[in-house]
Parts: structure tokens; C-alpha cells; sequence
């Protein structure tokens, strides 16, 4: 047996750290929101002494954050391995915002901190405690972790490690931490060479059989091809260049909003779709309208987002590492009825769904863990998709959390920026809301606020469709059928809203909170 220890990334954990660029770091994030409660010190500010051991009590469960990358020399693959000088004092920080501790201020401090990328030489995560936020009564949590140690589903999970269900504060004695000792190059190069020599194979086994391969059949060459093919005609024909796309520069805006996740789960009942159709829908409204703004015509552009879907099984660790497809979905942006805009785009993930598009990512994925990491660096961009944009949704628990005894009022995702992409949009729901969260470059998005306004309001435009559509069909159920005249009755629609009619009272009256 080895004297060391090493654990070496996946080629889809590895292709996030390949994809990253001095403007594009490709950490994920979330912004929680808490009451102080007992967090609360005398002077107004929070313990942070009980917070820190909070979190050293659990970090046992996530043995991830306690390790760093080292690079296996020649082959240049990254490997994980216990980080002997860990100190957590590092990666939790503390600070405090100036009063009076407005929303406005947290959001351009925070802005400043997600935009810098995480120091490689560390564990790859930060914690910022930021208090003073609403005169001391709440605090905020940013919580930065590279999309190589995580997806969306597992930071769902690890969520649910980091908080309690409970308000009582139970905090364990943290256990003796006791790193194990990490490989010398030569013994890295010693490994790497073994591997080589069963590349050959491995590249056919993995094409043929793909991730299932160990347990059961694959999907077979035909589909996985069929897949490829459907991400290489969107990669020929690019998506149109639009005002929201561009070179990245350094700096980052971040808004959030918060919608009843009962009305959207309303919606999908009266449409039979899913929540993650009405969010594509709601996001379609919306980028309509910017871009009307910005003096775009909608109805000459092909723009798509990237949909991240999940492939995590129930036999993966959902505590570490990535399992994650994605879909390119075109936005019907054409159309100004927001049934119209929701039929369409329900009709093209469905169509994803039973194409077996996510093999698509999945293939490359299963090839580049043969292949050498140059190559991997050229499959990172074209796995992430050919977007204008990129949406993902991410369900949360729906019962209250806790931290330290400090209530979470709302936890607000934030998604690393695509390839000349200047604008990620993430939702979590949690406790009967639907948290959005928006990251977008400072200069190629400078009105991200209004954009925000655009959600709410598309999301409105919806809800009222879905209420009209849900009433005549309830007055056709209860009608008897009228006498036959020739025509087909016309079903009831609302009037679509014209894009000149949106002035400020039109934003000012749709009735959503943000923050």
C-alpha cells in the first residue's frame, strides 16, 4: 500500500479549473441573509469566535475543504491533497458594513469580493461574514467555493451540512484533524505513467459505455453521437451577439429577488410544465424587454442559454465533485404572448429531455478523463455550451434553517460568468421562496437593476396569463357548450403588453420584493 494519499479530479472538475481566465474565475457562490438572533454580541455586532467553531465542528463531513491542489508534473493534471498548514482562520473573514447597512451597500461590497478569484495556494472556498446589514438587526454569509470542488445539487446538500433545522446552537467539539501525507512529484509521475499505459482502453470503454459502465448498459454510441451532433450544429451556427455579451473585464454587479414559490408552482399546475419552464419563460418576458431597451430587435436574434441539468445518481457523493450536463435551450424571444413564449420553450426541453441531449456533455466528459489536459482545456469551452447566457435552478429545502441559532431568511445563488457571457442568473427555493440570484459584468451589464425590474415584471405579465387561462377554463367547465356557429370560440389571452407602454409606474406596480 502507498505511503501517501491523493485524490485525482474528474475531467469535469478539471474542466472548471481549465476554463478559468484572469476575468473569469470560476467560482460558484451564494449570498445567505440572517436575522442576528443570538449571533448578536451586546455591541451590536456577531460573535464571530461562534460561528468559526460551528463551522470547525462539522468540517469533518467535508473533508474537500481541507485540501488543496497539487499538479502532477509533465501530464499537468490536478490532484487533491491534504493541506498540512490549514488554517480556517484564512478562509473565514469578517467584516462589517458602514451604516447605516443598507441592501445597496451590501451589494456593491459583495460585488467587489465575488469578482476576485480564489488563491490556488489554499483550500479553494472563502466565507465572508458581513454584519451591520439593516442597522445590525440581519447579517449576511458569502460563501465562495470553485466549481471544481461542487455543483449546484451537492451545494444544495452541503447547505444542509453547514446549517441545522433546528434554532438550538449545538456546537460538537471539532475532531483532531490529521492530514495525510501528500505524493512526491516522482511518485505523482510514477502514477500518472501507470495510467497512460491503460488510456488506450479506458478512451474505448468510456466512449462505449459511458459512466454507467460499471453498474449497467449505456446509452449506446448511437445516442451519445446523436447528442454530439445536436451540440455541434449550435456550436457551427453561434448564438447572435447581443448587448449582454462581450469581452468579461474584472469587476461584477450582483442584484437579487425573491418570489412566492407557490405562484410559480400555481403556474405549473395550470400549464402542465415544470418550474424550471416557467423560470426559462419568465427569463424570455424579461430579456424582451432589455434588449427593447437597449434598442435590439428580438425578433432577428437566435439567443440561448445554458441550462445546467443535473446527472448525479443516488450512488455519487453529494458531498464533492461534479455531475452535471447541460442543455442549450433557444428563447423564443419572437414572441410577444407570454403563453406563447412558455408553450414553446416547454416544447424544447421536453424535446431535450427525450433526445438524451445531456449525453452530449457527459461524452466529452467520458473522453477527456483519457485525454491530455491541453486537450481538456479546448473541450471545457465547448462543453459549456454555445449561450448568450446561463440560467440554472437548484431546489432547496422548504422548512426553515438555521446557523449558530441565527434564522436564514434567504439564500441567494451566484454562477460563474460563461465565455463572453455578462450575465448568469441562478435560483434556489427555499421555504416557500423562489431566491434569484444575478452576477453579470459591471460594464457589459452597467443597468443590471432594471434588468431585475424586467424579471418582476415578466413574471407578473405570466401570472396573470396563468389566471386568465385558469378562469376560462373553469367557465368552460361550468357553461354548457354554445350552439355551433360556424367558428371555433376564441379562447381568452391576455393582450400582450407593448414593449413602449413600460414606464416606471408599470415597475412600480407589480407588487414582488426584492432582497
Amino acid at each position: 500500500m502507498a505511503r501517501y494519499s491523493y485524490d485525482r479530479l474528474s475531467a469535469q472538475d478539471a474542466s472548471f479549473l481549465f476554463a478559468e481566465r484572469e476575468n473569469q474565475p470560476m467560482h460558484v457562490g451564494g449570498l445567505a441573509i440572517f436575522e442576528s438572533g443570538p449571533l448578536r454580541r451586546d455591541d451590536g455586532g456577531i460573535d464571530i469566535e461562534a460561528y468559526q467553531r460551528a463551522v470547525e465542528s462539522v468540517l469533518h463531513w467535508i473533508p474537500r475543504y481541507r485540501q488543496k491542489l497539487e499538479w502532477i508534473p509533465l501530464e499537468g493534471w490536478p490532484v487533491w491533497v491534504d493541506d498540512r498548514q490549514f488554517d480556517l482562520g484564512y478562509h473565514i473573514r469578517h467584516l462589517s458594513l458602514p451604516k447605516p447597512g443598507t441592501l445597496a451597500q451590501l451589494k456593491e461590497m459583495t460585488a467587489r469580493i465575488h469578482a476576485r478569484p480564489l488563491d490556488r495556494r489554499h483550500p479553494l472556498w472563502e466565507m465572508w461574514v458581513i454584519e451591520g446589514v439593516e442597522g445590525g438587526e440581519q447579517f449576511a454569509l458569502l460563501n465562495k467555493i470553485h466549481h471544481c470542488m461542487i455543483d449546484g445539487a451537492a451545494g444544495a446538500d452541503l447547505s444542509q451540512i453547514l446549517l441545522s433545522p433546528s434554532p438550538r446552537v449545538e456546537t460538537a467539539d471539532p475532531l483532531p484533524y490529521m492530514p495525510r501525507a501528500a505524493p512526491s512529484s516522482v511518485e505523482l509521475m510514477t502514477d500518472s505513467l501507470a495510467r497512460t499505459l491503460g488510456r488506450p482502453l479506458g478512451l474505448a470503454r468510456g466512449l462505449v459505455f459511458g459512466k454507467a459502465a460499471e453498474s449497467e448498459p449505456g446509452p449506446g454510441l448511437s445516442r451519445r453521437f446523436g447528442a454530439l451532433a445536436q451540440m455541434l450544429r449550435f456550436a457551427v451556427a453561434p448564438a447572435s451577439d447581443t448587448p449582454i455579451n462581450g469581452e468579461l473585464g474584472p469587476h461584477r454587479r450582483l442584484e437579487w429577488l425573491t418570489m412566492p414559490l407557490d405562484d410559480v408552482k400555481e403556474m405549473r399546475r395550470v400549464f402542465g410544465c415544470t418550474i424550471n419552464d416557467v423560470v426559462l419563460a419568465t427569463v424570455c418576458g424579461a430579456m424582451r424587454r432589455y434588449l427593447f431597451r437597449r434598442r435590439v430587435d428580438s425578433r432577428q436574434i437566435d439567443f440561448r442559454v445554458a441550462a445546467p441539468v443535473s446527472t448525479r445518481r443516488d450512488d455519487h457523493d453529494r458531498r464533492q465533485g461534479n455531475h452535471v450536463s447541460s442543455w442549450v435551450v433557444p428563447l423564443p424571444l419572437g414572441c410577444d404572448d407570454p403563453i406563447d413564449q412558455l408553450q414553446a420553450i416547454q416544447k424544447q426541453t421536453t424535446e431535450l429531455k427525450d433526445s438524451g441531449a445531456s449525453l452530449a456533455v457527459d461524452t466529452i466528459m467520458e473522453l477527456a478523463e483519457w485525454l491530455p489536459a491541453p486537450l481538456l482545456s479546448m473541450g471545457a469551452r465547448l462543453a459549456s455550451g454555445p449561450a448568450n447566457a446561463i440560467v440554472t435552478n437548484v431546489p432547496g429545502p422548504q422548512f426553515p434553517l438555521y446557523s449558530v441559532g441565527a434564522r436564514l431568511l434567504g439564500l441567494y445563488p451566484l454562477v460563474p460568468l460563461l465565455p463572453g457571457g455578462g450575465l448568469g442568473i441562478a435560483l434556489f427555493s427555499y421555504e416557500g421562496k423562489l431566491c434569484w440570484g444575478f452576477n453579470a459584468d459591471y460594464e457589459i451589464v452597467p443597468d443590471l437593476g432594471v434588468f431585475v425590474d424586467d424579471v418582476r415584471l415578466a413574471f407578473e405579465q405570466l401570472r396573470f396569463a396563468a389566471v386568465s387561462e385558469y378562469m376560462h377554463r373553469r367557465t368552460a367547465e361550468s357553461e354548457p357548450p354554445p350552439e355551433s356557429t360556424g367558428s371555433e370560440p376564441t379562447p381568452l389571452r391576455p393582450e400582450p403588453l407593448q414593449l413602449a407602454e413600460l414606464t416606471a409606474p408599470d415597475l412600480a406596480e407589480t407588487g414582488a420584493s426584492a432582497g
